[in-house]
C-alpha cells in the first residue's frame, strides 16, 4: 500500500466515522419524536428547535458522567466489552456503499464479509455480562447470545437467497440486478425474514429480551455507566441504520431508482440521497414496530425463531433454487413466496404462543361460592 492510498483510507475512515456519528444523533432524536407521536406526546422540545439539540445534550451528559467500575468486576473483560460490541458495527461500513462510487472499499465477497463480521458483537455482550461479575448481567448476556445465535440463521439465509438471485456476493452487482424491479417483489418472504431477523439481531422491541429491564434488571449493561454505556447505545443505533441500509440495498433497489442522467459527483450525491431516503423509511418502520408491539416472552421468542423463521428460511432457499435451476419465470417465485408468507401469518395468528386454557381466569359467580361453602 502506497502512502497516498494509506492517507486516502485514513481520511475516508474519519469521514465515515463522522457521518455515522451524525446519523446516530439524528436517529436518537427521530426515535423519540416518532414514539411521542405514536403515543400522542410531544417528545423532546426544550433543547434547540423542537428538541433538535437534545442528542448533543444527552451525549455531553453521558461522556461527563462518572464512570463507575464495580470492585468485583474483571477489569480487562469489563473494559473491552463495549469495544467488542461497537467495532464490528463500524467495520460493516467498510464495504457498505451509499452509491456506486461512494464506498470505502468495495469487496467482491462483500455479503460474505458482512455476515462474518455481524456475528462478532455477540461476544461483546457475553463479555459484558461476564466482566460485570453480576448474575443478572450474566443472565442477560446468555439470553442475548441464545437469541442472536438463533436468529442469525434466518438472517444469513435471507442474504443467501438474494445472492442466489444476483449470482454474486458483490453489493454493486446485487443492486445492478434490481434495475427494473426490487428483490422485495421477487422474494417478499426473504424481505420478511431479513427484517424480522434483523430486528432480533438489534435486540429491539419486540425482540428486546436480553435488555428486558422488568426481568433481568437491564440486561448485560446493568453495571455500566457513562461513556462505556454510551458505546453500547451507539452500537445499537448504528446497527439499526445498518440493517435499514442493507434492507434498501438487498431488497429495495439500493440507489438504482430513478434513472439519473447525471454523471460524476452529482450522480453519486443523488444516488446516496435516494438510498438514504429508502433507509429512512425502513428506520421509521422499525420505530413504528417498537411503539406498537409488546415484548415477547423468552419461550415465544425462541419458538418463533426455531419453529417458524428457520424452516421458512430453508423453504425460501429451496423455492429460489428450484425457480433458478429450471429457468421458471420470477413471478412464480413471487407466488410461492406469498403463499409461504400467508402460511406463516396463519400459524402466528392460530398459535399466538400461549396456552389460553391454562392462562384463562374463570369468574366464579357468588351463588356457586355460597353453595360450595354450604
Amino acid at each position: 500500500m502506497t502512502l497516498s492510498q494509506a492517507v486516502f483510507y485514513a481520511l475516508g475512515a474519519a469521514a465515515l466515522l463522522g457521518f455515522l456519528s451524525l446519523v446516530v444523533l439524528v436517529l436518537t432524536w427521530a426515535e423519540r419524536k416518532a414514539l411521542a407521536r405514536i403515543q400522542m406526546r410531544m417528545g423532546p422540545m426544550r433543547v434547540g428547535f423542537h428538541g433538535a439539540l437534545q442528542p448533543i445534550a444527552d451525549g455531553i451528559k453521558l461522556f461527563t458522567k462518572e464512570d463507575i467500575l464495580p470492585s468485583w468486576a474483571d477489569r480487562r473483560v469489563y473494559w473491552l466489552a463495549p469495544v467488542a460490541v461497537f467495532v464490528p458495527s463500524l467495520l460493516l461500513w467498510v464495504t457498505l456503499p451509499l452509491a456506486r462510487d461512494l464506498v470505502l472499499r468495495n469487496l467482491d465477497m462483500g455479503l460474505f464479509y458482512i455476515t462474518a463480521v455481524s456475528v462478532l458483537s455477540v461476544m461483546g455482550l457475553i463479555m459484558a455480562g461476564w466482566g460485570s461479575a453480576n448474575k443478572y448481567a450474566m443472565l442477560g448476556g446468555l439470553r442475548a447470545a441464545g437469541q442472536l445465535v438463533s436468529y442469525e440463521i434466518p438472517f444469513i439465509m435471507a442474504i443467501l437467497g438474494v445472492a442466489m438471485l444476483a449470482q454474486s456476493l458483490d453489493l454493486r452487482v446485487v443492486v445492478d440486478g434490481q434495475a427494473s424491479y426490487g428483490y422485495a417483489l421477487v422474494q417478499p418472504a426473504g424481505l420478511f425474514l431479513f427484517l424480522t431477523a434483523g430486528l432480533a439481531e438489534l435486540g429491539r422491541t419486540p425482540f428486546d429480551i436480553h435488555h428486558a429491564e422488568s426481568e433481568v434488571v437491564g440486561g448485560p449493561f446493568v453495571e455500566y455507566s457513562g461513556a462505556h454505556w454510551a458505546a453500547f447505545f451507539l452500537a445499537e443505533y448504528l446497527n439499526t441504520f445498518t440493517v435499514a441500509a442493507l434492507t434498501a440495498l438487498l431488497f429495495l433497489g439500493g440507489w438504482g431508482w430513478p434513472t439519473m442522467p447525471l454523471d460524476g459527483m452529482a450522480h453519486s450525491a443523488l444516488s446516496a440521497a435516494w438510498l438514504l431516503a429508502k433507509a429512512a423509511a425502513v428506520v421509521w418502520l422499525i420505530f413504528w414496530i417498537r411503539g406498537t408491539f409488546p415484548r415477547l416472552r423468552i419461550d415465544q421468542l425462541m419458538s418463533f425463531g426455531w419453529k417458524l423463521l428457520v424452516p421458512l428460511s430453508f423453504l425460501n432457499i429451496v423455492a429460489t433454487g428450484v425457480v433458478l435451476f429450471y429457468g421458471l419465470p420470477l413471478w412464480t417465485l413471487t407466488a410461492v413466496s406469498l403463499v409461504l408468507l400467508a402460511g406463516t401469518a396463519y400459524i402466528v395468528f392460530k398459535n399466538p404462543g400461549t396456552d389460553m386454557e391454562r392462562d384463562t381466569v374463570r369468574v366464579v359467580p357468588a351463588s356457586e361460592l355460597r353453595r360450595d361453602a354450604a
